[in-house]
């Protein structure tokens, strides 16, 4: 498609990766990606978290990693979504220490967590069993003047009952 005749703009591929990713055609979403980068479109950050979320929910997180550290290197700045992407992908994995790792680096790299992210990280730890940090940083979001969302509360109830 970028190939021959006319691109066609970034909007119209960032669709046809999103479509591709959703239905699990990531070899074909990532031939689309490298085209997208060796065409003459300028991509941004979503861009890479279509393909990156994409690739994390099939299991595929090592790709998913690579391409999130990448966004820096060409020049674009990650985002609390982005950042989500790849710790809800840490977590699905079995990873929660590492999407921890993540979590706690975001700070470092000017990017504050917010109630989603929060969410996502203790819906993580809920998931994987680590019931005590999960409680730790329900109690720190709250203090931030966070709350859980629906999908947190549910889980920390089926806990509690």
């Amino acid at each position: 498609m970028l190939a021959s005749g006319p691109i066609p703009n970034l909007v119209t591929c960032l669709i046809l990766l999103d479509g591709l990713c959703t239905r699990g055609k990531l070899e074909v979403a990532l031939k689309l990606f490298r085209a997208m980068q060796n065409s003459s479109l300028k991509l941004n950050v979503a861009s890479y978290y279509i393909l990156i979320d994409g690739l994390c929910k099939a299991g595929n997180i090592d790709v998913g990693k690579e391409l999130f550290h990448k966004l820096s290197v060409n020049g674009l700045k990650t985002n609390v979504y982005t950042y989500a992407i790849m710790i809800n992908g840490f977590c699905r994995d079995g990873l929660p220490g590492e999407a921890y790792q993540l979590f706690r680096s975001m700070e470092d790299n000017d990017c504050l967590p917010d109630s989603f992210c929060y969410n996502v990280m203790i819906q993580g730890f809920l998931r994987n069993g680590y019931t005590l940090k999960a409680t730790q940083l329900l109690s720190e979001m709250v203090d931030k003047g966070f709350s859980a969302n629906l999908c947190t509360a549910t889980l920390i109830l089926d806990l509690i009952l």
